[in-house]
């Protein structure tokens, strides 16, 4: 402990009266009665002169004050109970304060004995004190209920569909789940409007102020701010290991594993919230409570209490900021951004330290460009993926499922990615040439465009990776549609507008009608007249038998073949099949009526003509289910 002086305690200007007055009084050459009355006029002005009676009749009571008051101070030791002896302590504190009032009393005397032993009592009980202030902290900390804590923050889960494994690493780890088919991302969540906790039982508060107010005015404010601090950041270094914040280096987590790390964002994002609207302003409470005589000495000591735990919390959110880039991580870095960018006022509040808040504001800083550098790379990703295993059945491919979910849950996080992208120079690279509302849109809005013509262009080329032209096109309108569908019911639509999803479907639509023609014309070429010897009465039977043999066998090629295509969507799936209903069985109907009756007439008649135009129909039924067929008519001629 350092040696208390009287300095502080007595600079200013009621020493000064007080000096004054003893002179006064000393220069008077006036009767008793009339010094009295003058003492008495003086003593009215400040309650501090009240014994200057004491001075100048040369009373020493103060030494017997001082006696009385080093008896009690003494007398206390390190097995006192100060919980269980409070008329003790309210002695102890008297004689504390006894002390006290003498030093400010007998500066104006030049006594320097009595000053040292003064001087030596207070240093004494400041040391008894500041033990005392220690034990109390100690014993009334309330551990922190996480489990009342976690019952109060509103969790928002978003799910999205994964890939299957088939396209290249940088997409494969996003939202893997057991069953490889739908994972939730959960956005941390809200805390429950005015939670508060008491980490330090309110009866404690009081007897920490009682104890706190005499260490500053012996000049002790120092070790009581020390004492407090250390305790406390201790408990608050607890709160962060109960809430599952670990004390990491930067090092130490740009090595973990992303499974492991997901989790930790996950903690880390419900942890900073916790640690700002709880423990910090908990913290702020009690230092306001305990320390709220003094705002330097308050504002030092939640400072220096606090400064440990959020230290630790941005470290962690600095590595992450720096570390590895990967698709599957900008999610859970925008959910830390958002949450500190949401605790930043509140934080500004509490802490004037401004080392603190200007890291706090770097760290932010440093999230905000990691996810935005995350999302450049998985825009970079979606353009060059260049996975060559074409999808059986021309399926939607991983690649599409992957990016549109992933967007979908980008559009959550739309306020927060125009704040950041607000600045960004984007090309629109000849957008508007097709008639989109580029100068109207927001910045995530272009972006999203770009990245939809990205993934757009990359089906496309995905689509060529087919040798049968037709499956090119159920590729295409499989891809296409899901696109669309995704964008239509979400609010997707509201940013990239009716005009996009109408172009979408017209696409859909083209490639529908590319479809019929490469896979049932060459079908439909076997029921046309031309080259077949004359008119229905004398076709030339020949030609007749080879047309419906070339029409049975293109038609159970394509059967066997288009049936396992897959088309998913069960309305894009039944308008197909209508579409070519609409073209085959028609045309078929026409050329059987007219040349029927000719085959019929000869031998094996049936060898020909094996459909009528109802099997046709029931046959178009199969297709596009995903499970190769074959032909009830010759599952019936082999048994």
């Amino acid at each position: 402990m350092a040696t208390t002086t009287t300095t502080s305690i007595n600079a200013g200007g009621e020493d000064r009266v007080l000096a004054t007055a003893q002179q006064i009084v000393k220069s008077l050459n006036t009767p008793k009665e009339v010094r009295e009355d003058m003492l008495l006029i003086f003593s009215s002005f400040d309650n501090r002169l009240s014994n200057i009676g004491d001075l100048v009749n040369g009373d020493s009571s103060g030494s017997n004050r001082l006696e009385s008051a080093e008896k009690i101070i003494h007398r206390w030791d390190s097995n006192s109970n100060w919980e269980e002896s409070p008329e003790e302590v309210a002695e102890y504190l008297d004689a504390v304060d006894e002390i006290l009032q003498l030093v400010d009393d007998l500066s104006i005397r030049n006594d320097s004995e009595i000053m040292d032993r003064a001087d030596s009592a207070i240093q004494l009980a400041m040391s008894h004190l500041e033990d005392e202030f220690r034990h109390i902290l100690i014993r009334n900390t309330i551990p922190l209920d996480a489990d009342r804590l976690y019952g109060s923050i509103r969790r928002v889960s978003l799910s999205f569909a994964v890939n299957d494994g088939e396209i290249e690493d940088e997409f494969e780890s996003f939202g893997e789940v057991g069953d490889g088919s739908v994972r939730f991302h959960e956005r941390g969540g809200s805390l429950g409007d005015g939670l508060s906790v008491d980490l330090i039982n309110a009866d404690a508060v009081v007897e920490l102020r009682e104890i706190a107010e005499r260490m500053i005015r012996s000049g002790y404010e120092k070790e009581c701010v020390q004492a407090y601090s250390n305790i406390r950041r201790d408990a608050l270094d607890e709160c962060l290991v109960i809430l599952g914040v670990e004390k990491l280096s930067i090092e130490e987590v740009q090595r973990i594993e992303w499974s492991s790390l997901d989790e930790k964002m996950k903690k880390w994002i419900q942890a900073i919230k916790i640690a700002v609207r709880v423990l910090l302003s908990g913290e702020k409470r009690h230092c306001d409570s305990i320390f709220g005589d003094s705002d330097s000495i308050r504002e030092v000591c939640f400072n220096e209490t606090v400064k440990g735990c959020v230290t630790q919390l941005l470290i962690f959110a600095e590595a992450v900021a720096i570390g590895k880039r990967s698709s599957e991580k900008l999610f859970r870095i925008l959910d830390m951004y958002d949450a500190l960018c949401d605790v930043l006022p509140d934080l500004q509040g509490m802490v004037s330290d401004e080392f603190i808040c200007s890291e706090v504001i770097g760290v932010l800083n440093a999230l905000g460009g990691a996810a935005k550098g995350t999302f450049a790379e998985f825009e970079n990703a979606v353009q060059s993926e260049a996975s060559k295993k074409p999808m059986q059945g021309g399926e939607i491919h991983p690649l599409t499922r992957y990016v549109m979910n992933y967007v979908k849950l980008l559009v959550d996080y739309s306020q927060t990615l125009n704040r950041l992208l607000e600045n960004d120079e984007i090309e629109a690279s000849g957008l508007q040439s097709v008639g989109d509302n580029w100068d109207d849109m927001s910045p995530i809005a272009r972006r999203l465009l770009l990245l939809l013509t990205a993934l757009e262009s990359n089906i496309e080329e995905k689509a060529r990776l087919y040798d049968d032209v037709a499956m090119q096109y159920i590729f295409l309108m499989n891809n296409i549609l899901y696109v669309v569908q995704k964008v239509k019911d979400s609010e997707l639509r509201n940013l990239l507008g009716d005009n996009w999803v109408r172009k979408r479907r017209g696409q859909v639509r083209q490639y529908a009608t590319s479809y019929l023609r490469a896979s049932w014309s060459r079908a439909l070429s076997c029921l046309k007249d031309e080259g077949i010897g004359g008119g229905s009465s004398n076709a030339s039977k020949v030609a007749l038998k080879e047309r419906f043999k070339s029409f049975n066998l293109c038609f159970e090629d394509i059967y066997r073949i288009q049936t396992a295509w897959k088309v998913p969507d069960p309305q894009l799936r039944e308008e197909l099949r209508i579409s070519i209903s609409e073209k085959v069985i028609p045309a078929y109907r026409s050329f059987m009526g007219r040349f029927r009756s000719q085959l019929e007439s000869g031998r094996h008649a049936g060898k020909y003509i094996k459909y009528t135009p109802e099997d046709l129909e029931g046959y178009l039924l199969d297709l596009f289910e995903g499970s190769p067929g074959v032909l009830h008519h010759l599952r019936r001629k082999s048994t």
